[in-house]
């Protein structure tokens, strides 16, 4: 009889997980655990109550009366692993004091799975004990005399397997849900990266969107109150002036439409006008001279080898620069502009000869702050301030070798 209980043992042993699953499965979109819980335990008490044999048959309540309570506790198994594991070896015990054998202790490996499966290393242990101290005393009352040794290892063995199969499943878990955690992990982490590339990709458009369009309409406004000056005492001057705003609002326009990406390459403003770079500094100083600020251009070395993303750079600092100048010094002043380029750097110095002293009333910085931006892309520092003799100072260093910077 109990090696018979014993075969059944291991079967229910690589069964029952089996068995969980697939009603998980099917249950887990409608079902809460504690029901599938309760779906498990009803199915395991009707296995277990079909498999007790005569002459316990002529006896249904004593099958029912022990293994309902022995079963009833898997209810509750993943809440309190322990406490249900020590409320079956409990029903055990008494089964074990009235001398009567059923199937319904093999639940107790079920319920030492669970505490393996979810409880800590030392209720496990304890757990294992408590379960082979009933094995020890089901092979003394109900083995042969002779196989008592034999169904002590097997029963031991039946302990063993669903321990291991328990801590398996709960590293099995803890794996899981480090590989979870690491995943939710790296999806904020992705986005977080998404959202500094949107923020850096905000800020690269305002810088170049404040660049062109404070310029461009700096220089007009200039041009525009130069004309009316002009328009009674030099009207061809005025015409030209108004020309001239003509001119700078269609770069205007088309810097812009090249900036947004929306130039298409078969336009003829594409070849016409190519991207700014150092060798369009001149032009600039035209235009800046055009508008009343008379700007003297050296540059020093040769600018080719230069990256095109720094000699944009480079452009945009030179006329940020000149803007400033233009918009906040008095008739008169005058502007330098000095780019020298070596191997691995370029160095830009704007000055003018304004009165110099802080930046005016009212004025934000922005344009400032969005210099020091596109220097420090380079590795490079960026001085603005008042010159010791007068005038005002721009200086920044751009470090083409990063790796050197």
């Amino acid at each position: 009889m109990t090696y018979a209980y014993a075969g059944a043992a291991r079967q229910w042993l690589e069964s029952w997980r089996a068995l969980v699953v697939r009603v998980r499965l099917r249950a887990r979109a409608r079902l809460s655990p504690r029901t599938v819980d309760a779906v498990f335990a009803a199915a395991v008490f009707l296995a277990l109550t079909g498999m007790a044999r005569r002459p316990l048959h002529d006896h249904p309540w004593t099958i029912v009366g022990f293994t309902a309570p022995m079963v009833a506790p898997l209810v509750w198994r993943r809440r309190a692993p322990l406490a249900v594991f020590l409320t079956m070896s409990a029903v055990a015990f008494v089964q074990w004091l009235d001398d009567v054998r059923l199937p319904a202790d093999i639940a107790l490996l079920i319920g030492l799975y669970t505490v393996a499966a979810h409880a800590s290393g030392r209720r496990v242990r304890a757990a294992i004990g408590v379960l082979q101290g009933g094995v020890l005393l089901a092979a003394l009352r109900w083995a042969p005399d002779d196989r008592g040794a034999e169904t002590f290892i097997g029963l031991s063995a039946m302990v063993v397997a669903a321990s291991v199969i328990g801590i398996n499943m709960r590293g099995r878990r803890a794996a899981m849900a480090l590989l979870e955690e690491r995943a939710q992990r790296l999806e904020r982490e992705r986005d977080q990266q998404a959202q500094l590339a949107v923020a850096g990709e905000r800020s690269r458009i305002a810088r170049e969107m404040h660049d062109i369009v404070t310029h461009n309409l700096s220089v007009m406004v200039a041009l525009a109150d130069g004309a009316v000056f002009a328009q009674d005492r030099a009207p061809e001057r005025a015409t030209t002036a108004m020309r001239q705003v003509s001119t700078t609002g269609r770069q205007a326009i088309t810097d812009m439409r090249r900036f947004l990406g929306v130039l298409r390459a078969d336009e003829p403003d594409a070849l016409r006008h190519p991207m700014p770079a150092i060798a369009q500094l001149e032009p600039l100083a035209d235009q800046v001279r055009a508008a009343g600020l008379p700007t003297r251009l050296t540059v020093k070395g040769d600018p080719s080898g230069a990256p095109a993303a720094a000699q944009l750079t480079v452009y945009r600092l030179v006329q940020e620069a000149l803007t400033n100048t233009l918009k906040h010094t008095p008739a008169g002043t005058s502007a330098s502009v000095y780019v020298s380029c070596a191997e691995q750097r370029i160095t830009v110095d704007v000055t003018d000869d304004g009165p110099g002293g802080a930046l005016p009333a009212g004025t934000t910085g922005h344009g400032l702050h969005g210099m020091r931006e596109r220097a420090a892309a380079y590795n490079g520092e960026l001085t603005a301030g008042p010159r010791p003799g007068g005038g005002w100072q721009v200086r920044a260093v751009l470090a083409l070798n990063q790796n050197e910077a």
